[in-house]
């Protein structure tokens, strides 16, 4: 075992999936390595549903992100889905809201691209047992990446970087945000309160409170209604949907992916989810080349990342995204099979 890979062991001990008769007693069923040369070993423990969690079904949870896409105004999306775009994508490239693509490079030290992976992994499953809708997550890893481009920190502070972030993004997604301590207790209090509080302040000034700030899911819901206006069965609307989810999910752990825009990895998802369902069908016309601003040789390096994640030929050992969609309330869409080459010619600019 590495350096990297010499970490702290996180066991994500589900009530969902256990009964507790004897903590003592427990036999752990999923270890993951994680975060560096700590002294002390977390033992992150799910004993029973956090009180914030409101009662619901595993099919009701799964529907939350959808109505969220549904609920959005379209009848007057002429007049102003342009200028809604416009605005998301002036958002996206500022400066302050982008992480560098190369920090663990240029800024870090003892955090490694690997150890990134883990966290982002662990975090998924984190955001599933607390029943966090999908912006919270993606605005967890948009955090953590902005915070590691401007600050070097030490591997045994990387975990509490990740629970702060997802912290201030449950109070900026959430209706009822889990608390200080609920993401004390998930990292078996690894960290206390007071240390908690002082890294979100330090995340706050880093971010400079630009809290807010477009994350591939926003541009997915925009593309997904363009999509869903071609008068395509509803059936196949809901497995590209979840589809273009599973694949926007994955960008998340890859670091590579951060040198693409948020846009940009949205769009490209819904090539590849389009692909995917339809191979004999070219994924992109006019409409979603008009709709998305990128013509099919921009997408072209980031599709083919994108299609080597969901084929997972770059070696990642990351989990959880895929366990998740694989569940039937996502389609087990990560099951679905996709051709191993995508054409050339899928790549030649559309003509009016």
């Amino acid at each position: 075992m590495n350096s990297d890979e010499n970490c702290v062991e996180i066991v994500n001990r589900s009530s969902r999936k256990r009964s507790f008769p004897n903590q003592h007693n427990l036999k752990q069923t999923k270890k993951r390595v994680v975060l560096g040369e700590l002294t002390n070993c977390c033992h992150a423990s799910f004993k029973s549903t956090p009180s914030f969690i409101k009662e619901a079904g595993d099919e009701e949870c799964a529907k939350r992100d959808i109505s969220v896409s549904a609920g959005w105004v379209w009848e007057n999306r002429l007049l102003y889905a342009p200028l809604m775009y416009q605005h998301l994508h002036s958002l996206e490239i500022e400066e302050n809201r982008r992480p560098l693509p190369d920090y663990m490079e240029k800024v870090q030290k003892d955090v490694t691209i690997s150890m990134r992976e883990i966290l982002v992994d662990w975090l998924v499953e984190v955001a599933e047992e607390y029943r966090l809708v999908s912006d919270t997550l993606f605005l967890t890893v948009s955090y953590i990446d902005r915070f590691l481009s401007c600050r070097c920190l030490s591997r045994n502070k990387l975990q509490l970087l990740g629970v702060c972030s997802m912290l201030i993004a449950s109070k900026n997604e959430e209706i009822s945000p889990p608390h200080a301590e609920d993401f004390c207790y998930i990292t078996d209090n690894t960290y206390t309160k007071d240390e908690v509080v002082q890294m979100e302040g330090d995340l706050l000034k880093i971010l400079d409170s630009e809290v807010s700030t477009p994350t591939s899911k926003t541009f997915l819901r925009i593309f997904i209604r363009a999509v869903q206006e071609d008068d395509m069965p509803q059936p196949s609307c809901s497995s590209l949907e979840f589809l273009s989810w599973f694949l926007v999910e994955l960008s998340l752990v890859d670091y590579s992916c951060l040198r693409f825009l948020p846009s940009m990895v949205a769009a490209s998802a819904i090539f590849i989810a389009k692909f995917t369902l339809e191979p004999e069908k070219h994924p992109w016309g006019m409409k979603m080349q008009r709709c998305s601003g990128y013509t099919t040789s921009e997408l072209e390096d980031c599709v083919l990342t994108m299609h080597e994640l969901q084929l997972n030929r770059r070696g990642s050992s990351s989990k959880a995204i895929r366990e998740k969609y694989s569940q039937h309330k996502f389609k087990s869409v990560a099951a679905l099979p996709c051709p191993s080459e995508i054409p050339v010619s899928y790549f030649e600019d559309v003509d009016e």
